[in-house]
């Protein structure tokens, strides 16, 4: 039982990733799973449901990165570095952040799902401003540098590549990567 549920919320996120919140519908996961729409019902009733848990499965996913990197020993830039990556490595290929989907989404969702992807919103960021105020604490940002709007920038820069390439087809995001590394190796 709370396996379908999560092939549900899996499946979901793919969808969101690729025709965003609005765009998809429980017709698609039914054919998909080769289940009925009763089926999703009866775990999600109602697609906002499946909305809440959605955005509750992506901010379980950043809590344990946020766990993982303060329990290690590596460098803030280290840290930093391997959110970034990470962050390029979970939407391989032509996918786009589901994060951003659902933003791009937010006037159209129910305003329970706008409190939550508003939730993950100002997590994925604290996280973000957190890594670069340590990379600047050890010196490898410069301290002149508003820590929020770098991580503003850093964030921009990633999901706007990653929609450059779903539409281009075109590796630009491991370029993006490479500048932010650049920079981040402290001008």
């Amino acid at each position: 039982m709370e396996n379908r549920k999560k092939q549900i919320v899996d499946l979901a996120i793919k969808l969101v990733q690729q025709k965003g919140y609005v765009g998809f519908s429980y017709d698609d996961i039914s054919k998909q799973l080769g289940v009925t729409k009763a089926s999703i019902h009866y775990h999600f009733e109602k697609k906002e449901d499946l909305g809440v848990a959605i955005t509750e499965r992506i901010i379980t996913s950043l809590q344990n990165f946020l766990l993982s990197i303060k329990n290690s020993s590596v460098s803030g830039g280290d840290k930093l570095k391997r959110f970034i990556q990470q962050q390029a490595e979970r939407f391989a290929c032509t996918e786009i952040c589901p994060i951003s989907s659902l933003q791009t989404d937010f006037n159209s969702l129910p305003e329970i799902v706008q409190k939550k992807i508003e939730e993950v919103s100002r997590l994925e960021l604290s996280i973000m401003t957190e890594l670069v105020a340590e990379a600047q604490t050890e010196d490898i940002l410069n301290d002149t540098d508003d820590v929020q709007s770098v991580a503003v920038t850093i964030l921009s820069s990633i999901k706007g590549a990653l929609l450059y390439r779903r539409v281009l087809d075109d590796d630009i995001l491991t370029g993006v990567i490479n500048q932010i590394n650049l920079i981040l190796r402290k001008s």
